[in-house]
């Protein structure tokens, strides 16, 4: 019987404990969702909806700390986490080996100028071991052979003597006219005869010869073609093949010091958060507030390596009082000590006065005169215009000749443009990428980059007279390529002439800018610095756009002026021109560096559009080379770089402004 109200009551007791455990977690997971959905809508206002904006950045401020707590584990467990990663000898930063800003000066990575060496001295090799083979010159000869190489059939020989190729000995010639005299004596016949038999045996010498000679000539050319063709492709092997190696090599090279790079930092950065976990771990602190009966509050200081003592009164319903000394030891922990002295004050019951709630009626006549409590102001304008153009041409048994080719043109611009309503302070800044791709058809056919350009630039501008004209005005501006562009038409060569990065251009410019509408601008920046960069200096040559053998980039101090301007002649046709040009102050005369850009648009619908482009450059830092009329190069010098195009494809334009309310009272 025992045994049975012992087992009842263990079921009730699993069923009881099972309920609430259950209770209890459901709780929890209703709190923990509850919690996470005030996080997310606390996000929304503060973080992500771009259409909301925030009254008090101080409050902002303390609303994204609040979250970053919620979110984030808290400092005592953040700290003991470090730790744990300290004796486990985690791994905090990497870096990738083409990411090692001083490649050049790694022991053992070979550069673009010694690879130039190395291929040169290759190709010379094969060059002159090719001297010394001898020309091919097995070639079948096909009736549609001789027929192109337009040989003299037999019997035929004749015409080379009538066309003046050849010319008969005196011995072989035989009068037009034969006198009656030679056709009655049987002796001058016989005679006359036996000279034309000869005379056909010469001619048909003399056509053997000549088919020779034409045949020849032809299988020369034809083993020469062979052994130029042959010539070539050894040659593209063997550049591939060093320039893989190379790739290898200096890989190989950079993951290595960049292992022991990456080591020696993480081993700097374990020290150092070894540091700051101590450090943090002593100055943390924690404020409680301790109140009694009555609620009178007192704050005090939980933290290490510091005391702190704070007296308050405990009371109990009666108001009797007993003072409590409180005392912080370290973070964690405190003490409370009862003070000597104890009073006792008896309650005494207290009379309530009336409250006239007529003074809390709230007077309705101010609300006779309503006004504009919120102002809509504009200061961000974004937009752009995107234009795609392409042209397709195929060819097929056209008599006329020609060559089946596809092109394409992107062209993406976009601007994020900043005003104050009062016109003091303007901050613009727009972004272009430029991109076009040719292929044409035939066996030799290379797909070929003919545009590329990325160019950011942000300028930042201060009134400077009542008239909102000129401004104290700052510009960053950075330019390079994103695609890598080989001395086409045959991209075989995988030395690149430029790549990403390869060389980029940036300038940091201060001056003053005019500026009296939108369509016209004039910056002169007498405070202006150049800096070329060049990535990838193991496959691009740097000493081609001025940078030095053993370094990657170079800076120059100059002056620089933008001009823009742009005529709107109608709602469909206007033209676009952008003028930099930047003077060297080291040699303000011998070296300068000149981009205007021309463009004309003429909008054929809604979506289409005409577009015309000229762009020319001239850079000093920028050399090409110069070969004498035997193909040898004898130096390098610096020339006008044209690039033209002409395109009609599709436009799509955006232009937005960025509206938000401000209060007027």
């Amino acid at each position: 019987m025992e045994i049975k109200k012992l087992k009842f009551v263990f079921l009730f007791l699993g069923v009881f404990s099972t309920h609430y455990l259950f209770s209890q977690q459901t709780e929890k997971n209703d709190n923990v969702e509850t919690l996470q959905l005030g996080i997310d809508i606390l996000k929304r206002y503060f973080y992500d909806d771009n259409e909301w904006y925030i009254a008090k950045p101080s409050v902002a401020r303390d609303v994204k700390g609040l979250i970053n707590f919620i979110e984030n584990d808290p400092i005592d467990t953040t700290i003991n986490n470090l730790k744990k990663s300290f004796s486990k000898g985690e791994t905090y930063v990497f870096r990738l080996p083409e990411n090692v800003s001083d490649s050049l000066l790694v022991p053992g990575f070979i550069r673009n100028a010694e690879l130039l060496k190395r291929i040169e001295s290759e190709t010379g090799k094969i060059k002159a071991e090719f001297e010394k083979r001898k020309p091919l010159s097995s070639v079948v000869l096909t009736p549609e052979m001789e027929e192109k190489l337009k040989l003299i059939p037999q019997g035929k020989g004749l015409i080379l003597f009538t066309n003046g190729i050849y010319k008969f000995p005196e011995e072989y010639i035989i009068p037009e006219v034969i006198p009656d005299s030679v056709l009655n004596s049987p002796d001058e016949f016989n005679k006359l005869v036996k000279t034309d038999s000869l005379r056909q045996i010469y001619i048909e010498q003399k056509r053997q010869v000549y088919n020779d000679s034409i045949i020849s000539r032809y299988v020369d050319s034809v083993s020469v073609a062979q052994q130029k063709n042959e010539l070539e492709r050894e040659i593209n092997y063997q550049v591939k093949r060093l320039t893989d190696s190379v790739k290898v090599n200096n890989y190989n090279v950079l993951r290595d010091y960049n292992e022991k790079v990456v080591q020696s930092v993480n081993d700097s950065i374990s020290a150092i958060l070894v540091s700051l976990a101590d450090y943090a771990g002593y100055i943390d602190s924690s404020q409680i507030s301790i109140l009694n009966y009555t609620g009178n509050r007192k704050d005090i200081l939980l933290k290490n390596g510091n005391e702190y003592y704070t007296r308050i009164w405990l009371k109990n319903i009666q108001n009797d009082s007993l003072s409590v000394i409180v005392k912080s030891t370290d973070k964690k922990t405190i003490s409370m000590l009862i003070d000597d002295g104890v009073s006792f004050s008896r309650y005494k019951p207290k009379e309530t006065k009336e409250f006239d709630f007529r003074k809390m009626e709230k007077s309705i006549s101010s609300l006779n005169s309503v006004g504009n409590a919120y102002k809509v102001v504009t200061p961000w304008i974004i937009g752009g215009d995107g234009h795609i153009g392409f042209s397709q041409t195929f060819l097929s048994n056209w008599e006329k000749g020609g060559q089946s080719a596809i092109s394409s043109l992107v062209v993406l611009k976009g601007f994020a443009n900043y005003a104050r309503p009062d016109g003091h302070i303007k901050w613009e800044n727009s972004g272009e990428l430029r991109n076009g791709w040719v292929y044409q058809g035939g066996d030799q056919s290379e797909l070929q980059k003919n545009d590329d350009k990325f160019e950011i630039t942000s300028r930042f501008g201060i009134s400077a007279y009542k008239n909102k004209k000129w401004f104290y005005s700052g510009e960053f501006n950075f330019n390079t390529q994103l695609f890598n562009a080989y001395k086409y038409p045959k991209a075989e060569n995988p030395i690149p002439s430029s790549a990403f990065l390869a060389p980029s251009r940036t300038f940091f410019k201060v001056g003053m800018e005019y500026k009296p509408n939108k369509d016209f601008s004039l910056l002169l920046s007498p405070l202006t610095v150049k800096n070329v960069f060049v990535r990838d200096t193991s496959l691009i040559d740097q000493t081609r756009f001025g940078i030095e053998q053993n370094r990657k980039s170079f800076w120059e101090p100059g002056m620089n002026a933008d001009i823009y301007f742009k005529k709107n002649f109608s709602e469909d046709f206007s033209y676009e021109t952008k003028y930099k040009m930047f003077l060297n102050y080291k040699e303000p005369f011998e070296k300068q560096d000149i981009s205007w850009e021309n463009t004309v648009n003429f909008k054929l619908n809604e979506f289409v559009t005409m577009r015309f482009l000229l762009h020319l450059i001239y850079d000093d830092d920028v050399k090409f080379a110069v070969y004498d009329e035997n193909n040898v190069k004898i130096g390098e010098k610096t020339k006008l770089q044209v690039k033209e195009y002409f395109s009609i494809g599709f436009q799509y334009k955006i232009n937005r402004k960025v509206m938000h309310s401000k209060r007027l009272r």
